[in-house]
């Protein structure tokens, strides 16, 4: 069995920065500032991970900032659920709906997700979409802060789901970052990279990822490319 594991912005949907704004609304509301939350590269990164560094550059001591954490994103879920039902615009990627349904169908084949978004978040985002029933499992920013050890995460919910080991090389992360091409490097899994978020393809090329594509649009090719091995 082959474990498929797809990031979410960028890759799985394009939310056009309501993930942003209510994490900016959710720190200003938990911390009183969202520090240099315009200027900050919040590519690939989780959401713990955000949070303590726009608040540390904020000057917000770390220990309040971690007793805070829970507060920050119970509002930031609120606040991103009430732009996801009254309208706020979110598109999937092309290819992906058929793609997803294809490798969900398969039997030598589990779906999930790999994400830096808190797991209230990423199921906020794809609610509307109908691609969440597709994820049967998941490994989110709020289960570990560093990226890297989010695919130890995914192996072991994947074994308790089907009994047996998936090993990481019969893992394929597909993301549309340089830090999601880190997270497979640093597992033995195979890193799929595509150019739908804020990375070009050569961007993205620089970092050799196993797989590359410009977008999913192709769905006969990229599962093809996807499944074989």
């Amino acid at each position: 069995m082959r474990l498929f594991l797809f990031d979410v912005d960028g890759t799985l949907i394009y939310a056009h920065g309501a993930g942003r704004l209510a994490l900016t609304r959710a720190l200003e509301d938990t911390y009183g500032t969202a520090g240099p939350a315009d200027l900050y590269d919040s590519r690939g990164k989780t959401d713990p991970q955000i949070v303590f560094e726009l608040m540390t550059a904020a000057a917000i001591p770390r220990a309040v900032i971690q007793a805070r954490l829970g507060d920050c994103f119970r509002t930031y879920v609120r606040h991103l659920e009430a732009l996801m039902t009254t309208g706020h615009p979110v598109d999937v990627m092309p290819g992906i709906t058929e793609i997803v349904q294809a490798l969900s169908s398969r039997p030598d084949a589990l779906v999930g997700l790999l994400t830096g978004n808190i797991e209230g978040g990423a199921r906020a985002k794809l609610r509307l979409t109908g691609l969440l029933p597709y994820f049967r499992i998941g490994a989110f920013g709020s289960d570990d802060a560093n990226r890297r050890r989010l695919p130890g995460v995914a192996r072991e919910r994947a074994r308790a789901l089907v009994g047996h080991e998936i090993p990481f090389h019969h893992m394929v992360i597909i993301g549309d970052t340089p830090l999601d091409i880190d997270c497979a490097r640093a597992c033995g899994a195979v890193a799929a990279a595509v150019a739908t978020g804020q990375h070009r393809a050569e961007e993205l090329d620089a970092f050799s990822p196993d797989l590359l594509f410009s977008d999913f649009s192709d769905v006969t090719t990229t599962l093809l490319a996807l499944t074989r091995g």
